[in-house]
């Protein structure tokens, strides 16, 4: 036998395994480890409310009792959550201030919109007026989930902290006062002059400044269920813009307010993240038939050796001429995964009855064959068997006697020549029956 055959059977073990897998499809999973998809725009929104105290600290403040100076605040706000790190929010929050001011700050009265009370303090030698006043506008928030970022997301998860920062715009305003103070020289500062001297006249109507301001905070929430969470946040508030409160002619960078809120969250539908979707290799469910084909490879391979080994020892005048096989009838031919018949199929097999009704005498066996360096056992036998089933039924068809015919299938392959010729292995043969 010669070496290329030998060769060729050497690659059909190579590669047969791999063919073996040609029909397994690949199965799509969800797989965490991979990470999280980014959710689609109309998912993962909530809604927001909260309420709480804040704490101001403008220069002046420190002055005033610092059980004075709480004052309330509130905010309402609509999210989106991008990612299980990602989310914003827009709304609109409330705070108020409580401050002192000098007397030669109140001329400033107007621009501040600062609501002065009629009964000044002494500090520091110095007469100064209480004031309040409110801030509203609104806001906006880029936060970052602390909890997902250090542990990984997990859904259902019940306890999340995040950090945020954020700006906005306050409008600052006080209620109407029918008289405002009137200027008092600088060198006023005692209680000498009556407070009523300085609430004499001119009197203002919806007093209002515009203030920038930018934030930053942590929040705590808690799942009471899958749709509400209670939350605690700690939030510091730089706002500019505001006169000083002991020289008129200048203006304080940033002033400051300190706040603890107690919040209620609404998550709308959809409210978790779906794992990235990977492919997953699926292993065979029964090894053995790869098992007993490499045992038969490696059988096969042995027997060529020794059969080589013998060829090349043998004497040349003593070489013997094997016989040649009769070949077939007939060889029908198929394409991969097909076992119909074509219309030059037919017309062969046309051919094929005659011959074989004009030799009535004789009896005639099809064997049906797929090759075995593709599908799996179960598809291949399914072949062999709807291929010579096939070609009988058109041979009985033609008139064939089916005394004539005995159908049969061959397991092994047609030609082994290794998986380039694989091709050839996809037939129905028609011999003689011996």
């Amino acid at each position: 036998m010669k070496k290329i055959t030998l060769l060729a059977v050497l690659c059909a073990v190579f590669f047969g395994v791999s063919a073996y897998a040609q029909d397994k499809e690949a199965k799509l999973v969800e797989q965490p480890d991979q990470g999280y998809l980014f959710n689609r725009f109309k998912d993962n929104w909530f809604i927001h409310a909260e309420g709480g105290v804040g704490f101001w600290t403008a220069p002046n403040a420190i002055h005033r009792n610092i059980m004075d100076r709480w004052s309330p605040a509130a905010g309402l706000y609509v999210g989106k959550r991008f990612s299980p790190l990602i989310a914003t929010r827009l709304g609109a929050n409330w705070l108020q201030a409580k401050g002192l001011s000098t007397p030669g700050a109140i001329r400033q009265g107007n621009a501040m919109g600062v609501e002065w009370e009629k009964n000044p303090i002494v500090s520091d030698g110095k007469m100064e007026w209480r004031n309040k006043y409110s801030h509203v506008g609104p806001v906006f928030d880029v936060m970052f989930n602390l909890t997902n970022w250090i542990c990984g997301y997990k859904p259902g998860r019940i306890f999340n902290a995040e950090a945020y920062l954020g700006g906005g715009a306050y409008w600052t305003f006080v209620k109407d006062y029918k008289a405002a103070p009137t200027p008092v020289p600088n060198e006023i500062n005692s209680l000498a002059i009556e407070p009523v001297q300085l609430l004499e006249k001119n009197g203002w109507k919806d007093a209002q400044d515009r203030v920038l301001t930018f934030r930053a905070g942590l929040m705590a929430s808690i799942n009471i269920s899958k749709q509400m969470r209670v939350s605690l946040d700690l939030r510091a508030s730089a706002i500019d813009n505001h006169p000083n409160e002991e020289d008129v002619n200048a203006w304080n960078k940033t002033a400051y307010d300190f706040q603890a809120y107690l919040g209620l969250t609404y998550l709308f539908k959809k409210r978790e993240w779906s794992p990235a979707v990977c492919p997953e290799c699926q292993e065979p469910e029964n090894c053995d038939p790869l098992r007993n084909r490499l045992a038969a490879a490696e059988a096969r391979i042995a027997d060529l050796e020794a059969q080589l080994k013998a060829c090349l020892e043998r004497p040349v005048d003593t070489v013997v001429v094997e016989k040649t096989e009769k070949a077939p009838l007939a060889t029908i031919y198929y394409p991969i995964n097909v076992y119909t018949l074509t219309q030059k199929d037919v017309n062969v097999l046309r051919a094929v009855s005659t011959v074989m009704k004009d030799n009535a005498d004789k009896k005639y066996v099809l064997t049906g064959w797929a090759d075995n360096y593709t599908g799996n056992d179960v598809i291949n036998t399914r072949l062999r068997k709807n291929r010579v089933a096939g070609v009988e039924k058109q041979l009985l068809k033609e008139g064939v006697p089916s005394t004539q015919i005995r159908s049969t299938i061959n397991n092994n392959n047609l030609v082994d020549l290794g998986e380039k010729y694989q091709a050839l292995g996809r037939a129905v043969t028609i011999e003689e029956d011996e």
